[in-house]
Order: C-alpha cells, then structure tokens, then sequence
C-alpha cells in the first residue's frame, strides 16, 4: 500500500496537462505590467495637446475649429489602425508590432515638434495616433499569451489603469508644458518618453506570441528575440562550450520553431462584428464607453462655466476616476476570477491558475458577466446623478465623488468584458482588441461630438439621463449573452470547422 501511495503522484504528474506558460508569477507581471505601460501612450497622447490648442491655433494663424479637426482625424486613425497592427501581431508577432507602433509614433512626434504649418500637423497628428492607437490592441494581446482564462481577470484589470490614467494625466502635463514651456515642448516630452520605452522593449521585451514561441519554453527566431536574450543565449553557449557540455545542454530542450510569416487579413476585426456573441459584446461595451466619453468631453466645458475652472484644475477633476480605476483594477479583478473558479468547483472542472481549461462548454459568459454586469447598473445610476448633481451646481465634491464610483463601475465592466472578448477568441487576441478598439472610437467619437450641444439643448441633468437611458436599454443584450452563449460558441465553432474542412478539400 506503502509503494502504491508512493506511485501516485507520478501517474498524476504524467497525466496532467503541460502549464499554460513557463513564465514564473514575477515573469508574468513584469510583462503585463510592461504592456500596460505601453498602453499608456495612445489614451495620454489624445488628451496631452486639448490645453495647447489655443497657443496652437495663435501660432499656425488658424481657428480653433481647425484645431479641433486634428482631434477628429486622431481618434478616426485611432479607431481604424489598430485592424492593421493587431492581425500583424497575431501573424507576425509582438515584438515587431511593437517596433512598428514606437518607430511611427516616435517620427510623428519629432515632426511635430517641428510642424510649420497646419496642413504638416493634420497629416503628423494622423501618423502618431497610427503609431500609438495600437498600444492598446498589443497589451490586452500580450495578456492572452501568458495569462490563462482562471487569472486573466486580475491581469486585465492592471491593463485598464493606463486608459484612465492617459486622460487623467495627459491634460495636466500638457498644460504645465504648454504654459512653461511652450506647446512644442508637449511633442519633444512624448518623444523622449517614447525613446525610452522602444529601448527597453528592444533591451528586454520578450516575444510572448503563442504562434511563434508556444509556452515560452520554444526559442524564437534571431530577428525575434531581446538584446537580454542574445547575449544571455551567448553566455550559455560559451559556457557549454567551455566545459565540454554542449551535447548535455541541448539534450533534451525544444528546438527553434520553424516560423512562417503569414500575411495579416485587415477585415478580420470588422468580420468579427458580425458574429453574434461578439457583435453583441463590443456593441454594448462600446455604449458602455461612450458613457465615458461624454464624461471626458464634457467636464471641462461644465466645470468652467459652473466653477470657473481653468484648464490644470480641469485636468485635475480627471482624478477621482483614474482612482476608482485602479481600485477596480484590483478589487473587480479579485472577483472576477473568484467567479471562475467558483463555476468550476459546480461544474466539476479541475481548477488550476497556470492551467488554460476546456471553454467549450464552460459558461465563460456568466463567470465574466455576473461580476460585470452589476458594476454596468451602478454606473448608470451614476451618470444620471452625475448629469443632475453639475445641473443642480451643488459642491464640486459631489460631482468628484459621483465620477469615482463611476470610474470603478465602468472600468470594472470593461475589464470583465475585454476578458471575455479574448476567452471566446484565443487564436486571435490582437484581431479581437482591434474590433473592440474600433467599435469603441466609432461610438465614443460621436458621443464626444454629441453630447456639449445636448446638453447646451437639454441641459446637463436631461442630457446625462438620456445617456444613461440609451445604455439601459441596451442591457437585455447582456442578458441574453449569458443565457445563449455557449450555444452561440459551438455554432460558430462548428461553422468554421466546415469552412476549413471546405478549403482543405479544394486544395
């Protein structure tokens, strides 16, 4: 009985599924972590010039309006680059993507600095937000790499800060820069930020694309890999070599996967939109976002009319939702993948952190949704407060208190959302981000150009309820996710099957 108690955890390590990633917890955060910095440049960057736009439009001898368009064609860029980058990210990897972004963004931005008319900074504000939009796009890529489905939750919400962050903080240091220091000071600072962030990436960012190296235990080509793994590569050869071991050392490690690019397909995000769990999901959750949106785009006109605000104090009321970000980020998180394991202990399904499971017949939808949707309600009660509390010009606190609870609800639902978005796409997490950075730009554009005159025509009490009106009535379609989509999964799993199967027999 003694040998047969002995035996047992070898048979159960022999048939237990290899770890979704040899990353160790530390490895994992540092890359996350890392990506979600990166992420910070395409929320920051459309935020960081609004309080030089009269000092631009003085110096190039244009209007304000003029001045205005380029923040049109940055979100429309914004919105559409993201198709391009992240299917070159799920086809060609991360590392090169990342290349592509910094390289654009950092040119744009010298250009910039530069621009002697305003013809020059229309195109270069196009070329930088081409650079920076897909930021975004890569980190919540990145995630899927490395994080399985169990603890995706808390490592997506650490990618949420810098979306809330880049508008909170991107008016602040443009208006510190542009008083001080002139406003081409704005496009130098981004440039060195920049700089510094593309050298680190190149120094230590490890490729983490599933297609190229697996697990992270199979070797990537020459071209892909950090300085920090060439020389550490390097230093083992030569070590090998000096102690006669070299046959040892490569005994029984992975060869270098034999990788071939494959072309990137740009209408992969927009076919995506028309797949019912995920036309349904981004819909909404763009709603969701335009929520946001009408927030950002309103405050500062509001909060100088009502409170005589000048443009850092507006940066500065961007705060107390950059805080109920990151208490989301990890409270929501928390509980998020509580939820999970929670659906897999009543199911039955072995629970493991470092384990991707079967979601075939998972109810992924409710173990996302049951937390999301809650924090969906609460924010629309708080847009509606918000909109009578700025009507009703109560004290400034209210309105802060009101955008910090609003900042935990809709930050927490976007996290539970974009977690689900990459549950039911794992092949293609860029692809996937790239139609949700699409739908939410489209939509958050037009809520952003829409709602100063509705609330110049209704005021900010009736504008902000017919917002939050609008988002409750597109609730049902969260209901209804959670009840039919493991039926939609296995329909459209089952369609593509045959659609393969198709190709293959006429090759």
């Amino acid at each position: 009985m003694t040998q047969d108690l002995e035996k047992q955890p070898e048979s159960s390590t022999e048939d237990t599924p290899p770890a979704y990633s040899i990353f160790t917890t530390w490895q994992k955060r540092f890359i996350v972590l890392a990506a979600a910095s990166t992420a910070l440049f395409s929320p920051m960057t459309a935020q960081i010039y609004f309080p030089a736009l009269p000092a631009i439009a003085k110096d190039l001898d244009v209007t304000i309006s003029q001045v205005n368009l380029s923040v049109t064609t940055y979100m429309i860029f914004q919105g559409v680059t993201p198709m391009f980058i992240g299917s070159l990210a799920d086809s060609g990897g991360r590392r090169p993507a990342y290349v592509v972004c910094f390289t654009l963004y950092i040119a744009a931005n010298i250009g910039l600095a530069l621009t002697p008319s305003y013809g020059a900074l229309l195109g270069l504000r196009c070329l930088q937000s081409a650079g920076s939009a897909s930021t975004v796009t890569l980190c919540y890529a990145v995630v899927a790499d490395v994080i399985t489905s169990a603890e995706r939750g808390q490592y997506i919400g650490l990618t949420a800060v810098p979306v809330v962050l880049g508008p909170a903080l991107g008016p602040v240091i443009g208006g510190l820069l542009a008083q001080y220091l002139g406003w081409r000071s704005i496009f130098w600072f981004l440039t060195i930020f920049a700089g510094v962030a593309i050298v680190l990436v190149v120094i230590f960012y490890p490729e983490t694309c599933r297609r190229i190296v697996g697990d992270g235990s199979i070797p990537p080509p020459p071209a892909y890999r950090s300085l920090w793994q060439i020389l550490k590569s390097r230093r083992t050869r030569l070590s090998a070599a000096k102690s006669d071991l070299s046959r040892q050392a490569s005994h029984g490690s992975k060869k270098e996967k034999t990788f071939k690019f494959k072309a990137p397909n740009v209408l992969e995000s927009v076919l995506m939109l028309f797949e019912k769990e995920t036309g349904l999901l981004l819909g909404f959750s763009s709603l969701c976002f335009a929520g946001f949106y009408c927030i950002a785009t309103a405050m500062p006109t509001l909060f100088s009319r009502i409170y005589g605000f000048n443009e850092i104090q507006n940066g500065l009321m961007f705060l107390p939702i950059a805080a109920g970000s990151v208490i989301a980020s990890f409270i929501v998180g928390a509980f998020t993948n509580r939820n999970f394991e929670r659906h897999c202990i009543k199911l039955g399904i072995p629970y493991e952190k470092s384990r991707q499971p079967d979601l075939s017949g998972f109810p992924i939808e409710r173990a996302r949704l049951e937390i999301g949707f809650p924090l969906m309600l609460m924010s629309i009660v708080m847009l509606i407060g918000w909109g009578w509390a700025v009507d009703a010009k109560t004290h400034v606190a209210v309105p802060c208190v009101l955008s910090g609870l609003m900042g935990v609800g809709i930050v927490g639902f976007n996290n539970t959302t974009s977690s689900l978005l990459i549950d039911i796409h794992p092949g293609k997490p860029g692809t996937a981000s790239a139609a949700n950075n699409l739908t939410r730009c489209l939509v958050g554009a037009g809520a952003s150009a829409a709602i100063v005159p509705m609330v110049d025509a209704l005021g900010a009490g009736w504008a902000f309820t017919l917002v939050a009106g609008i988002l409750l009535l597109g609730c049902p379609a969260m209901i209804l996710l959670m009840a039919r989509g493991i039926k939609w999964r296995e329909e459209l799993r089952i369609k593509k099957e045959k659609k393969r199967k198709a190709k293959e027999g006429q090759e």
